[in-house]
């Protein structure tokens, strides 16, 4: 048995709308929003009785989905926000823009800011982490060939 494919890369946040907001500028499609505190989510997660609000987010190849969650209950238990890029579990999830430059200048506006620097690897790529909303960080590549 193969594996098929990733589903989605699941984020926690506090601010729902804000964060859907700044994947958007990103340019992530909202796909859907959902609220769930049904009895199998909770035993899926091993939260037992949960209440949390999802939004979907798809990226414009149609290929990738970022899940948004926002969890009502339990209360969050940890904050891994502001974590370096060298601590232990996931912590950040990388984007391929068209123009790294172009993609910066929007979303300093919704108050993400450049971790160290713009670098190039070879004639390959452009990167650079950002700390988006709520200090998540945030991977950018652009291709150079």
């Amino acid at each position: 048995m193969a594996l098929k494919r990733m589903d989605n890369v699941g984020i926690v946040v506090e601010d729902l709308a804000g964060a859907i907001d700044f994947f958007r500028e990103l340019g992530l499609e909202l796909e859907g929003r959902a609220t769930i505190e049904e009895e199998w989510a909770g035993r899926v997660t091993g939260l037992g009785d949960q209440h949390v609000e999802i939004a979907m987010m798809r990226t414009p190849d149609g290929h990738s989905q970022l899940e948004l969650s926002r969890f009502l209950r339990p209360p969050v238990v940890a904050d891994h926000r502001n974590a370096p890029v060298n601590a232990l579990g996931y912590l950040r999830v990388m984007f391929t823009v068209d123009d790294i430059d172009e993609t910066l200048a929007r979303l300093r506006k919704r108050g993400a800011q450049v971790v160290g620097d713009v670098v190039q690897y070879k004639n390959a790529y452009r990167l650079c982490y950002i700390r988006g909303p709520e200090g998540l960080l945030i991977g950018l590549a652009q291709e150079l060939s």
